[in-house]
């Protein structure tokens, strides 16, 4: 296995809104990844505070219990973030009393594994599993969906403009079975243009959501997240694309509603206002990171408050 490495994006900013210095209550890293947030957290809070960190990688796994492996207050799960409740509760855990961060997407590591299969500039077999565990690739589905469905998750997960030409070259092109092969039919089936951005930039990020269900298993968890939170804990979100963080601007704009009822219902029914946002829009990386870290320039951190 590659050396795992990783660049934490916002690493000071989606910690510092914890203000956990010395602090003995209970975290959550939702997104272990290459450990940058957690192990802040963890040289922050004292002994007494806890840290239960989650990842469905077990490269990320592995390299995180090297780097935190003195950590006698860190807990480690293998598991997706969708099954953070059933996990706390076998922790003996109800409450998230500290707080709680998502680093969404794929890292650097998994973008930059070419056996991985998540870029298109290093060719490998279709993959794109963030749990390798998982029986279900980007093989499955670039040669087994349908042209129409294909159109829809390039238009909803891509809002790539050409989703039609590309489907219909896809299937033309069957069987696809490496990256590269995949970024040849994208190249030929649209115009060539002066944009910035890769012609499989958009399709690539479409099947790995797909691949992964990302969008709806964020938007469920965030929402289940509030729920398991203590009072003044907080949740600390960064997203990658627009479409991660307009789940999160939503989601949390809607807990911070004072009834979130249905206008026709008479009597609220809801429980109210459930978080406050700590900030109204979302905090950019700094022009010093974005020289260091180019990726981190289309990264936004939004913070809410359990109230």
């Amino acid at each position: 296995m590659q050396e795992f490495n990783h660049y934490t994006v916002m690493l000071n900013e989606a910690v510092d809104a914890f203000n956990c210095d010395d602090s003995d209550k209970i975290f959550v890293d939702a997104t272990l990844g290459g450990g940058g947030h957690s192990e802040l957290i963890l040289k922050k809070i004292s002994p007494k505070g806890r840290l239960i960190s989650f990842d469905v990688d077990v490269d990320a796994i592995e390299a995180s219990k090297k780097r935190l492996g003195s950590y006698k207050n860190l807990t480690i799960i293998n598991d997706s973030y969708v099954n953070i409740k059933q996990n706390l509760q076998k922790l003996g855990i109800e409450k998230i009393t500290g707080g709680i961060i998502f680093d969404l997407g794929a890292s650097y590591h998994q973008l930059t594994t070419a056996q991985r299969g998540f870029s298109f500039m290093k060719d490998a077999p279709l993959d794109m599993r963030f749990d390798k565990s998982s029986k279900f690739s980007a093989w499955d589905v670039v040669n087994k969906y349908k042209e129409q469905e294909l159109v829809e998750i390039f238009s909803k997960y891509g809002e790539e403009h050409y989703s039609k030409r590309i489907a219909r070259a896809i299937v033309d092109s069957r069987p696809i079975n490496t990256t590269l092969e995949l970024v040849d039919v994208i190249k030929k089936s649209t115009p060539h243009t002066n944009s910035k951005i890769h012609c499989a930039t958009r399709v690539f990020q479409a099947i790995r959501i797909e691949v992964n269900n990302e969008l709806l298993n964020f938007e469920n968890t965030l929402k289940e997240v509030v729920t398991l939170l203590d009072t003044g804990a907080i949740i600390s979100v960064i997203t990658f694309h627009s479409l991660e963080d307009r789940v999160a601007k939503s989601v949390l704009k809607n807990f911070s509603l004072n009834c979130r009822c249905d206008k026709n219902v008479p009597i609220c029914c809801c429980e109210g206002k459930m978080v406050e946002l700590v900030n109204k829009k979302p905090i950019c990386a700094g022009s010093d990171e974005v020289k260091v870290n180019p990726p981190s320039r289309s990264a936004k951190l939004r913070i809410a408050r359990r109230v």
